[in-house]
């Protein structure tokens, strides 16, 4: 056999495994070591008690990895999840009389029950979540840091505290006066208190009766009183160890007796001071190879970190370290730098293709390990898709959160729809999932396309009744009259048949909340909906296994929760997914890890890479207690915020003392700039005082950028220029589509030769054209029905009938306040001026057509318009359109790039106006309503001005003589339709073409592309 023994001694036996170590191996080959080959059985009757699974699955793989012959594996616990049915609790060892634990969903529901019984107020499912998940971290503390006498905590506020803390701390003494009751009544025990009650029974029992086999705790810090009392009792058993992780052994005296709790190594000091064993007691785990470098990183890290106060030492200790390898021609700064390096990249994407980058190519070295760690969870699903252009699946410890997955994404989408069951986006989103299975498909997806064209491609619908109206309307004829086809009438009437489904489905789903539900009610709601969507099979698999073990224990114990509104119930879903994390399993590559720093804490791989060095994120702020102040916290005896601060720092340590590590930090978070975590600046602050540096790893940033860049200068789009066939081009515009036809004459090409009519987006706003509809047809209406004189309460009148017609073309309710009072105003104002409109003799007419032929190029062409009123007296006719948007300006209709008012004036000009006898042009005036201010104004653009004596007349001819040479222009085959000829005039017009156009790509692109290359 081995001459060593970690049994040896007299007396408590403590060891350590220095950090730059892989703990778990050199765990594994000690243990292999004191065997020795001649007793490999003697293993079997080990016991071995590890942080956590995750740590207990990895010893196995390390003592297959360092054993060169078969061993009987040893018993591998996990310190943190001891059961009782399970060793090192051998039945009828234990009188155990503790009832089964509460799972942790029904914990956090009853948890928020009692907090809102305690308050007395009815909270909302979220916000009585939130209040009893603060008070489970109160609870948890109390019980796990076992809190003598807790009920003091109602006599800490003291008389010169702000009340809310005296609030506060009467709610936790009810809490710890109901909270045991409340178990009892449901025969479970608190899992924390369980915890704490099984540990402390475990070392109370070893104490007594220590154990007659081998017992070796490891990795574990004790920082929970129990649990250090384990550790305890196994030092002090005749065949007993405890191995610690990361003691520093090196570090001076007077430096270890002024740690503070964000200190590395804090959590190892109180749990040495507490069991009455000195630093110089533990000894050194023997490890198979002795590495300088390893070394002397970890001394150059325990330097770094050192207490805040013990910092103006760091240039002693350096000339020491240096002083010591005088001679030997080492640099013991370098040698702990060697291996290290520092990539700073500018954005989390940037980092997660570089971090992917380095990740790949290690892959490229047979046998080569690497891992990832970081705590920031959206870095590490950025890494795994950037993995997944090489088809490479690394093994992520944290998992895959539920919400993110194919079934969490259903069922959330579900939730959102009860809430918001006539949202276009929801009930296609619904509708279109890959999980969802439409009966009667395909002509079910034909008739899905059918209703998103004809009615969901506009403001949102008010119920069921207002889609099976547009549904009924798209059957009319189009705008040329035609009826449509017997394809498209199919099609519609299969878009009608879903839409009566869907009315169903919500029906059923939305039946159990009159306005709102009970938690489980409306989780019976939201099962039946998706089995309705997608059947029962959506429940196979690990996501859709895990979707529906959470929603039957929300139908369980969700009652607790109280009443959950229609719009509280997306938040509660995605809430309890998003902490439900699912490991799918399937084949992930063995080389490559994605870890938590807790995981981290004792794998190791032989490539180490360190993200989230920013603060907030690694380490992250310390937690904010919103019923205890910190003075309350230390009366109690509960731990300072900050102690959770060094056992992340040790995490650190642990992981940064690798032989190869990279260390990353990104300038900007979601476009905000980052401060660097403080570790990465301590350890860069020491290395330049040494006069040395971090390396920064550059050309992996500059590989992963290459791979995204184009291998050719990009070949970008010019700006179009189609020529289609004369015969193509359209012979017939109205007013309307000139004015686009002269700032951007792709416009009419997609439009009217290609004839691609622009598609609105599903639930796409119209609330400023439904506000300008109602009121040409309030002003229209007014103008038919009283030709000659003004009705009575007008100004009323004229106001109901734009509520009226806001209310018709589906307004939203919650606008319709406003809108009412902006339609008074407008009203107001119209009377006024209609008042000063109307005179005997004056012919009015509204929404009146026109046209005139006129002959361009050889062929007739024909100008239409349709004026919103036109006022005829002693031969001169002013035209008047209304807006509610903004006036083109005198300017802009002068040069020709406005001629709505003009052309519509050389066509009453002519007499093209029905009903209209032809006049002189007089006022060409657009009348702006908005209701705010003034409530409207006259702006007449054909008045002559200082600087332009033209009249209407002389615009107007000047109008339809410029179109004609249009016209006779765009009649040669050679002339193009561009995009955006005057874009310096597009404001309020929206491009329904402009990526068609690919304006983006010309105008701004390539614009910077031709600058960069000619700087």
């Amino acid at each position: 056999m081995s001459e060593f023994d970690p049994f040896a001694g007299a007396g408590p036996r403590w060891w350590a495994i220095q950090a730059h170590r892989p703990f778990l191996k050199d765990l594994a080959a000690g243990l292999l070591d004191w065997l020795g080959p001649e007793a490999p059985e003697r293993l079997s009757d080990a016991l071995v008690l590890l942080p956590n699974r995750r740590a207990a699955r990895a010893f196995s793989d390390a003592l297959a990895e360092v054993s060169d012959h078969p061993v009987l594996l040893p018993q591998v616990r996990p310190l943190g999840d001891l059961e009782a049915d399970e060793p090192p609790f051998a039945p009828g060892s234990l009188e155990l009389d503790l009832a089964p634990p509460l799972d942790g969903l029904t914990r956090r529901f009853e948890l928020a029950t009692l907090a809102a019984r305690l308050t007395g107020r009815t909270e909302s499912p979220m916000r009585a979540l939130a209040m009893g998940d603060a008070l489970g971290r109160f609870l948890d503390a109390i019980y796990l840091e076992e809190v003598e006498r807790p009920e003091r905590v109602i006599d800490l506020v003291e008389a010169d505290l702000a009340d809310h803390w005296r609030t506060a701390a009467s709610l936790l003494g009810g809490a710890l006066e109901l909270w045991p009751r409340r178990l009892e009544e449901l025969g479970a025990s608190d899992p924390a208190r369980r915890r704490a009650t099984l540990l402390r029974r475990l070392a109370a029992q070893w104490d007594e009766r220590p154990p007659e086999h081998p017992v070796i705790a490891a990795g574990s810090t004790g920082t929970l009183p129990a649990a250090a009392a384990v550790l305890g009792a196994v030092a002090e058993a005749p065949q007993g160890a405890v191995v610690l992780p990361g003691l520093d052994l090196e570090l001076p005296d007077d430096v270890w007796d002024r740690i503070e709790d964000q200190h590395p190594q804090a959590a190892l000091k109180a749990l040495l001071d507490g069991r009455g064993v000195t630093r110089a007691e533990v000894r050194a785990w023997p490890s198979p190879e002795t590495s300088r470098r390893g070394g002397a990183r970890q001394r150059l890290l325990n330097g770094a970190l050192r207490p805040a106060d013990a910092t103006d030492a760091w240039q002693g200790a350096l000339k020491a370290w240096r002083s010591e390898e005088a001679g030997t021609g080492r640099d013991p700064v370098a040698e702990g730098l060697a291996g290290l390096s520092l990539m700073t990249l500018r954005t989390e994407d940037e980092a997660a293709a570089a971090i992917a980058v380095k990740m790949r190519e290690t892959l490229e070295t047979p046998g080569l390990t690497c891992a990832l760690v970081t705590p920031d969870l959206e870095l590490s699903r950025r890494v795994e898709a950037r993995l997944a252009r090489w088809g490479v699946r690394p093994d992520v410890s944290a998992g895959t959160p539920l919400d993110l997955t194919p079934v969490g994404r259903l069922v959330e989408t579900a939730a959102r729809w009860i809430a918001e069951p006539m949202s276009p986006h929801l009930l296609l989103a619904a509708l279109k999932s890959p999980l969802t299975a439409l009966p009667g498909e395909p002509e079910a997806l034909a008739g899905l396309e059918a209703l998103e064209e004809a009615a969901l491609r506009q403001a949102p619908p008010r119920d069921a009744a207002d889609l099976m109206k547009r549904l009924v309307k798209a059957r009319g004829p189009d705008r040329r009259g035609a009826p449509p086809p017997d394809w498209k009438l199919a099609r519609l009437a299969s878009a009608e048949r879903l839409v009566r489904a869907v009315e169903a489905m919500l029906d059923r789903a939305g039946a159990r909340f009159t306005p709102e539900a009970s938690a489980d009610d409306a989780a019976r709601a939201l099962v039946e909906l998706v089995e309705t969507l997608a059947g029962e099979a959506v429940w196979s698999g690990a996501d859709g296994e895990a979707a529906a073990g959470l929603l039957t224990r929300l139908i369980e114990a969700g009652g607790a929760l109280g009443r959950v509104a229609r719009a509280d119930l997306p938040e509660l879903v995605r809430d309890l997914f998003a902490a439900e994390p699912i490991r799918t399993g399937g084949a992930t590559h063995p080389r490559l890890r994605i870890l938590g720093a807790i995981e981290a804490r004792l794998v190791r791989a032989d490539r180490m890479i360190l993200a989230g060095l920013e603060e907030g994120v690694w380490p992250a702020g310390a937690q904010v207690d919103p019923f205890l102040s910190r003075a309350m916290r230390r009366t109690l005896g509960l731990p300072s915020p900050e102690r959770r601060l060094g056992q992340t720092a040790q995490d650190f340590v642990q992981a940064a003392a690798a032989p190869d590590v990279t260390l990353v930090h990104v300038e900007r978070r979601g476009g905000q700039p980052t401060i660097r975590s403080r570790w990465l600046w301590r350890l860069d602050m020491m290395a330049r005082g040494a006069g040395a540096g971090i390396a920064r790893d550059e050309a992996t940033a500059a590989l992963a950028r290459a791979l995204d860049a184009p291998t050719a200068p990009p070949k970008l789009a010019p700006r179009p220029e189609p020529r289609p066939p004369v015969e193509r081009r359209p012979n017939s515009l109205y007013v309307t589509a000139v004015e686009r036809w002269v700032r951007d004459p792709y416009h009419i090409y997609a439009r009217y030769i290609l004839n691609l009519p622009a598609m609105l987006r599903p639930g796409q706003s119209l609330e400023a054209a439904a506000r300008g509809n109602a009121i040409h047809e309030a002003v229209d209406r007014l103008t038919r029905e009283h030709p000659d004189e003004l009705p009575p309460g007008c100004a009323a009148v004229l106001a109901g009938w734009m509520r009226d017609g806001l209310i018709e073309a589906g307004f939203p309710a919650a606008g319709l306040a406003r809108e009412g009072l902006l339609a008074d105003a407008c009203a107001r104002w119209l009377v006024d001026f209609e008042a000063r409109r109307r005179r005997a003799g004056t012919l009015i007419r509204s929404e009146v057509k026109g046209e005139l032929e006129i002959t361009a190029g050889g062929a007739p062409f024909t100008i239409k318009a349709r004026a919103d009123r036109i006022e005829v007296a002693d031969g001169v006719a002013d035209i008047i359109d209304f807006k509610t948007g903004m006036a083109p300006s005198r300017k802009q209709v002068a040069t020709g790039f406005s001629p709505q008012l003009t052309l519509a004036g050389a066509i009453v000009a002519a007499g093209g106006f029905e009903g209209v006898p032809a006049a002189r042009p007089g006022a060409l005036t657009y009348v702006r309503l908005t209701g705010r201010g003034e409530a409207g104004e006259e702006i007449d653009v054909g008045a002559p001005t200082k600087t332009d004596a033209r009249t209407a007349e002389e615009l107007s001819a000047e109008a339809l003589e410029g179109l004609r040479r249009r016209v006779e222009v765009y009649r040669n085959p050679a002339t193009p339709y561009p995009s955006w000829t005057a874009p310096q005039f597009a404001k309020g017009l929206d491009g329904d073409y402009d990526v068609l156009a690919r304006v983006w790509e010309w105008s701004v692109v390539g614009a910077d592309a031709l600058s960069e290359s000619a700087s």
